[in-house]
């Protein structure tokens, strides 16, 4: 293969069948493709790598003038159009939602001219380390490693050539080409052929009759319906589970060492994904998430962790691939996610808000779920007192960070509410002294006067972002004198650009090298207090800068690095586009996520 320009996180759209996903380039290249599960090691690895690595390449072999994509209206079907001086030709690329096993559809259209093209399908699997074998069986090329196999089905012409398979085609005005790739299992039949444009007709129909089912009707319909679409893409149907992101090990710096493995759910968006999907008129969605999150959790409630598997499982045991170069050479990367076997308490509280706010919109509880959060009370209220790693994961010391004690406080809350509100049966007036205390003890000891805002931690003096949803989660009311500080002193000293960063992380606190770019949820967050605080106008300025770093298409990676207006971390990001939802519904006037969840804190304020 020819070597590749340097292409951007940005540079990518996704695709998906809410079974699996790919992730395709302006250029009609597929670098990441998950069959047939998000962190199944069947996949390309070009994303992270050289061209050596895999990827499923059509687009002109004579010089393109200009590349222009969108989706096909509120769809996942995407269209990238290649202007060059002999015509005009579309690449649709789309995964059927129906059919028997995860596949990627490719249609090339001639729409003007005759414009000639070139296929380079490098498949490798286990994260670009195997070379499968290729045969051919009647109609269709198969390429076997292990247990996996996939089948290329296309009328062009192709060959092999340095265990590539290419082709070289000229394509018509009016002419379509179709290519597909479908999953299966070597020791199973073949997967069934299909008919390309029936399925498109057939796929386009259901993301149009689901994106109707979106009751939001405000100015920014477009980017939420386009969220919304993109978290139903990091959707496992079987189980409910959602992704934080699908992919892996994309940097947080360019050449640095902050690369995760995001392609596990977290508990932490709990209640942002329930309250999200709930606000875009998704209950179904929002039910089987709650369902993941119950069956998840289900066990020994010493043992819940920070995060888990799209099937529920919690090994998670990270480990390094050394013959992938990184994205960008950015090392290491990873494949798992040590941070399974943090302790994170805050988790236990974004565990209790998302079921009790599943409780309030009439998501059907379980007595046995009510029993589950119970048990969780009981360990937390045993560990309550203990430092832990905290929201961000830090890889240094434990602390008794600031976030982690309001959700604790959260928890407590909500189990309050279960008893005086819902009829459930538990230890009320103890929880209720509990949190009462707590509250107290996070005034006392989390706010610095002399900064006049709420810290990091106790006994610090940093700043962190994270205190933004002290008023999201009910702790304090946002125009309270302390959150009033707080968000002054998070805009003069946490933000560049016009956009939030987590944290300093020049300190080192965390554990790691320094570095990293704005934190977009967090900038969302910023928009919320804003706009609870009174002062819309500045929100909504900082709500449009947000979509203003979004991709071509809409899509948002976890970080952006305002100084070279690349995005950054792993792409699409789940909290991003849940946050962009939920600051959507505070600007129309809804009731969104921030309003939901602020308005449950209890009467009586420390």
């Amino acid at each position: 293969m020819s070597a590749r320009p340097e292409r951007r996180i940005e540079d990518y759209a996704v695709i998906g069948d809410s079974h699996s996903a790919a992730l395709v380039g302006r250029d009609g290249s597929i670098d990441w493709l998950c069959l047939p599960r998000f962190d199944s090691p069947a996949c390309f690895a070009a994303l992270l790598g050289t061209t050596e690595n895999g990827r499923w390449q059509i687009q002109p072999s004579v010089p393109v003038r200009k590349v222009e994509r969108r989706y096909r209206g509120e769809t996942l079907v995407l269209e990238t159009d290649f202007t060059c001086d002999g015509g005009r030709v579309r690449l649709t690329d789309f995964m059927p939602v129906e059919g028997p096993t995860s596949s990627v559809v490719r249609l090339v259209t001639g729409i003007e001219g005759r414009v000639p093209l070139r296929m380079d399908l490098a498949i490798r699997f286990d994260y670009g380390r195997l070379i499968p074998w290729v045969s051919r069986v009647d109609d269709s090329l198969i390429a076997v490693a292990g247990p996996h196999l996939l089948a290329l089905r296309t009328p062009v012409p192709h060959r092999g050539e340095d265990f590539t398979t290419v082709a070289e085609v000229t394509v018509a005005e009016g002419e379509v080409l179709p290519f597909s790739l479908s999953y299966g299992a070597s020791y199973k039949p073949l997967p069934e052929a299909f008919d390309t444009s029936a399925v498109l007709r057939q796929t386009e129909d259901f993301w149009t009759g689901w994106s109707g089912q979106c009751d939001f009707r405000g100015p920014w319909r477009a980017a939420v319906i386009r969220s919304l679409l993109t978290l139903k893409a990091m959707t496992y149907a079987p189980t409910g589970g959602i992704v934080a992101a699908l992919t892996t090990s994309l940097p947080e710096r360019l050449g640095g060492e902050r690369n995760w493995d995001y392609r596990c759910c977290w508990l932490r968006d709990a209640t942002f994904t329930l309250l999200s999907l709930m606000a875009g008129g998704y209950r179904e969605e929002a039910a089987a998430w709650r369902h993941w999150v119950v069956r998840a959790i289900a066990g020994k409630a010493s043992q819940m962790q920070p995060l888990y598997s799209i099937l529920g499982e919690n090994r998670l045991d990270e480990w390094e691939v050394p013959w992938l170069s990184g994205f960008a050479c950015s090392r290491p990367v990873r494949i798992g996610n040590a941070a399974f076997g943090q302790t994170q308490l805050d988790t236990f509280g974004e565990v209790l808000d998302a079921l009790h706010h599943a409780r309030r919109n009439g998501i059907t509880p379980s007595e046995a779920s009510w029993d589950l959060q119970k048990a969780l009370l009981e360990h937390l209220t045993s560990v309550m007192d203990q430092p832990d790693r905290g929201i961000w994961e830090v890889r240094g010391e434990p602390r008794h960070f600031t976030h982690s004690k309001v959700m604790i406080w959260v928890a407590l809350d909500r189990a309050v509410s279960a008893v005086e509100n819902f009829g459930l049966e538990g230890p009320a007036e103890h929880w209720r002294r509990l949190r009462d205390q707590l509250h107290r003890e996070i005034c006392a000891r989390a706010f610095d006067r002399e900064c006049n805002a709420f810290v990091q931690a106790y006994g610090s003096k940093a700043l962190d972002a994270s205190s933004l949803l002290i008023p999201l989660v009910g702790f304090l009311p946002a125009r309270d004198p302390r959150m009033l500080g707080t968000v002054n002193a998070i805009e003069r000293e946490l933000m560049a650009g016009g956009l939030v960063r987590r944290y300093d992380t020049a300190e080192g606190s965390d554990g790691l090298p320094p570095g990293e770019g704005q934190f977009l949820a967090c900038s969302f967050w910023l928009a919320d207090n804003l706009v609870l605080q009174g002062r819309r106008a500045a929100g909504r300025r900082l709500f449009e800068r947000l979509l203003s770093v979004r991709n071509d298409v809409g899509l948002l990676a976890e970080e952006y690095d305002v100084e070279t207006g690349r995005q950054l971390g792993n792409f699409p990001q789940a909290l991003s586009h849940l946050a962009l939802v939920g600051t959507a519904c505070s600007l129309s006037g809804r009731r969104g996520p921030a309003q939901e969840r602020s308005r449950h804190g209890p009467k009586t304020r420390a």
